[in-house]
């Protein structure tokens, strides 16, 4: 029983010097890689920083794992982070891939029951979204877009003279709408 309380000095003294140690590289090598590598834009770049956090906790609590061989964890976590959002920026089908693209819920007021359906979201949702952005009147309501990192925005409806922030998602939408109809090919968006 002694033994799970306290295992002696040996144990708490590496983690200490482990722990300040992998601490101060993961702070280096998250400065030196930008800072897309925490930001929670997407389910990918969540998972990049549940994982890094694992791997800390690893190398902090396993006598097994070497801080050499946590340093190379991070580092190829990082690395491959990098990676893909580097790849993502210059390639449209990765990018759809590893951030999946913004789908429009609601527009002009009226509800998109097959993009509601794809996107596995009630109207009862899309209607606390509405709320939350301080309006009652879905009609005061030009869209609401689920994005890719799953929260909702809401975008109310006025006199826009400039470049539009909607023009990927009305495109999207309105293929959506176009393979609802009567007649289309399932599945074609």
């Amino acid at each position: 029983m002694e033994r799970v309380l306290y295992d002696g000095w040996e144990g708490l003294a590496r983690t200490v010097v482990v722990g300040v140690l992998a601490y101060a590289l993961l702070v280096v090598a998250l400065r030196w890689s930008g800072k897309r590598t925490l930001s929670k834009m997407n389910a990918f770049d969540l998972v990049v920083t549940v994982a890094l956090g694992s791997t800390l906790a690893t190398v902090l609590l396993s006598e097994e794992v070497a801080l050499a061989e946590g340093v190379l964890a991070f580092s190829l976590l990082i690395g491959l982070q990098f990676a893909v959002t580097w790849l993502s920026v210059r390639v449209r089908w990765v990018r759809r891939v590893v951030t999946g693209e913004p789908r429009m819920l609601l527009r002009q007021g009226a509800f998109l029951p097959v993009a509601l359906r794809r996107a596995r979201v009630t109207e009862d949702e899309v209607r606390a979204a509405v709320r939350s952005a301080g309006l009652c009147d879905l009609d005061a309501v030009e869209a609401v877009v689920l994005e890719t990192d799953g929260s909702f925005s809401v975008v109310r409806r006025g006199a826009g003279a400039g470049a539009s922030s909607m023009d990927d998602v009305w495109s999207r939408a309105a293929s959506s709408t176009r393979s609802a109809e009567p007649g289309a090919a399932p599945g074609s968006t």
